[in-house]
């Protein structure tokens, strides 16, 4: 994971955990990749978006105190987003596929659909290299 989180863009994350533990351990892994990471309560959540625009919100659903329906309200936008390229949405497609099969290629590219030679290419034009 660490690997596919540092051939990104750097990105700007807002983080919302209530567990001390796991809150470290995903601010370090993030900036590690060299992302900006923000770290709020969750009661102070939808107003922190509103100030600053996030590229990522991870956010734990059991954080007691969070305005549920103002934080969705904050992150909406009144502009509808412009669409991922495709090389985008194949890169996260692809990401996504070799976690789910725990780094195993082969089947990573039985389930796309494509040869393994197929996907080794397309995992060295990415940067998604284990």
């Amino acid at each position: 994971m660490a690997s596919v989180l540092s051939g990104m863009k750097p990105l700007l994350v807002l983080l919302l955990d209530g567990d001390t533990e796991r809150r470290q351990e995903i601010l370090t892994l993030l900036r590690q990749a060299g992302h900006q990471v923000a770290v709020t309560d969750g009661a102070a959540a939808d107003e922190t978006i509103e100030l600053r625009s996030y590229d990522l919100l991870v956010l734990d659903p059991a954080l007691p105190g969070v305005d549920f329906a103002g934080l969705r309200q904050a992150i909406s936008s009144a502009v509808p987003a412009v669409p991922d390229s495709l090389e985008d949405a194949e890169r996260r497609h692809l990401a996504l596929m070799l976690r789910h099969t725990s780094g195993n290629k082969r089947k990573a590219a039985h389930l796309l659909g494509i040869s393994r030679s197929t996907l080794l290419n397309k995992v060295r034009k990415y940067g998604l290299e284990a």
